[in-house]
């Protein structure tokens, strides 16, 4: 059974705003005692955390979907609805996040270290955040806004200082099991090690991580064997060990050859030309890899390989190396740059950007793209006109009617708000009222101003009043 994945294609929808309420108070004597519906609750985010504890994405790769809880729906009398929670999902310290793509989102290293995978949606507003002097009792709300869904790529690359790299059965795993408390799988048979193995070494002062690759081949690079699956593991190590093994039994491979192959496929993966190199001939326990050993030394340490020759099964030679890794490991931290803490740069927008753009995309046809007209297109209920009259009002003040004037559209043409797949296609008429304006003006609310019968009489009895004392004042007796 599988128990390490270091790839896997994770679905992530973050929650559903919640929807705001539309509610008018009543109470006894107050029948209308005006708008008091409750905005709705944010939905939950989707966020990827990196937890020490977690050593791989096998959970992610069993269960691909993950959804955050939506937010609540407002209700009467100015109750709110309740915010979605947010879900953490737990990663392994080295996770690399990719869209569908390729294209790199995060690079998460570092215990605590987060990434917004879903943003949860907005809650609507519901009538009494609507209200205003001119529009006293909106008889409307705005929807919840979806959340963010996406398919995303989690990588797994393993964050060591010391990469161990060979040919199978070349003596990887026991040489990390000698230098390290780690206590991988060792047989005598190739692929033994189906997954990397990560040790602590101290040598002196120095603390540092070895990560035992698993065996590589020829065509590794290219996806043979487990070279492409584990390659990403090397990645990030300061050094790069060759482990060569001196006492191979199989008579087409010698050590140069196999270090020439692996440095082969290393550089067919690339981004490695510039990392350290140590090379260490195991098994000199042997006889006859002894004698292989000093025969094939001077060839190495010519092409300027620091060489050092092992064996793990009697622990030679593993002082020695361990206190050269850590040197070089050392010299690498140093030569890295001093981390500053993460700068907040606030770009504020210039004055002159509208937020949106009109684009014309055929005769008669156009497109209205931006953050805030999209998201009052997904905030609006059509089935309701006052709240259609609303959407015109706030269109209008951004300044998209005039934006649609000034692109050359004309009434009865096509105007889309949105991307292709989910945009809102309406016909255009810039003279004609809609919902809410047949109430009164744009943005205007008259049901208040309505005459009611009885002050309409008192008005009527008034004027034929005064229309009396007009007439009196105008008769002079002669």
């Amino acid at each position: 059974m599988t128990t390490f994945v270091d790839r896997v294609e994770l679905h992530v929808a973050a929650g559903n705003g919640g929807h705001g309420c539309a509610s008018v108070h009543r109470e006894k004597f107050k029948p209308l005692g005006g708008p008091d519906g409750g905005n709705g609750g944010r939905g939950g985010d989707v966020i990827l955390v990196v937890d020490q504890d977690v050593t791989t994405l096998l959970d992610y790769h069993h269960h691909p979907h993950r959804k955050a809880t939506n937010g609540q729906p407002g209700a009467g009398d100015n109750r709110e609805g309740k915010n979605g929670k947010d879900l953490i999902l737990p990663v392994p310290d080295g996770t690399v996040v990719l869209d569908k793509n390729g294209e790199v989102l995060a690079d998460l290293v570092g215990q605590g270290t987060t990434f917004v995978a879903g943003r949860g949606g907005r809650g609507g507003l519901g009538n009494a955040a609507l209200a205003s002097a001119r529009r006293k009792a909106p008889g409307f709300a705005l929807l919840g806004e979806p959340g963010e869904s996406r398919d995303i790529v989690l990588e797994l690359k393993t964050v060591a200082d010391v990469a161990l790299v060979g040919y199978p059965s070349a003596g990887k795993s026991s040489l990390i099991s000698v230098l390290s408390a780690a206590r991988p799988k060792i047989a005598d048979y190739p692929f033994t090690t189906l997954v990397p193995n990560l040790g602590v070494v101290t040598a002196g002062a120095t603390v540092y991580t070895i990560a035992d690759v698993p065996g590589l081949i020829p065509g590794a690079s290219q996806g043979k064997g487990l070279g492409l699956e584990f390659l990403r593991h090397v990645e990030r190590c300061e050094v790069l060990v060759h482990v060569l093994d001196t006492a191979t039994l199989e008579s087409d491979r010698d050590p140069v050859s196999d270090l020439d192959v692996i440095e082969e496929e290393l550089s067919q993966y690339g981004g490695l030309e510039n990392r350290p190199r140590v090379v260490v001939l195991n098994k000199v326990d042997i006889p006859d890899g002894k004698d292989l050993a000093d025969m094939i030394r001077p060839d190495l340490e010519e092409r300027g390989y620091r060489v050092f020759e092992v064996s793990a099964v009697a622990h030679q030679g593993l002082k020695e190396l361990s206190y050269a890794l850590a040197d070089i490991v050392a010299k690498a931290r140093a030569a890295k740059p001093v981390q500053e803490a993460t700068r907040i740069v606030i770009r504020p927008k210039a004055v002159d950007d509208t937020g949106f753009t009109v684009t014309q995309e055929g005769e008669g046809f156009f497109r209205v793209r931006g953050e805030k007209p999209e998201r009052w297109v997904r905030q609006t209920d059509f089935n309701n006109d006052e709240a259609v009259g609303y959407l015109a009002d706030r269109l209008n003040r951004l300044g998209v009617e005039a934006a649609l004037l000034k692109a050359g559209a004309r009434a009865m043409d096509g105007v889309a708000i949105g991307p292709e797949d989910n945009a809102v296609v309406f016909d255009w008429e810039p003279t004609v009222t809609a919902g809410a304006e047949m109430l009164g003006r744009r943005g205007e609310d008259h049901r208040f101003e309505a005459p009611r019968p009885a002050a309409q009489r008192r008005r009527d009895r008034d004027a034929e009043r005064d229309e009396a004392a007009q007439e009196y004042d105008g008769f002079r007796p002669f």
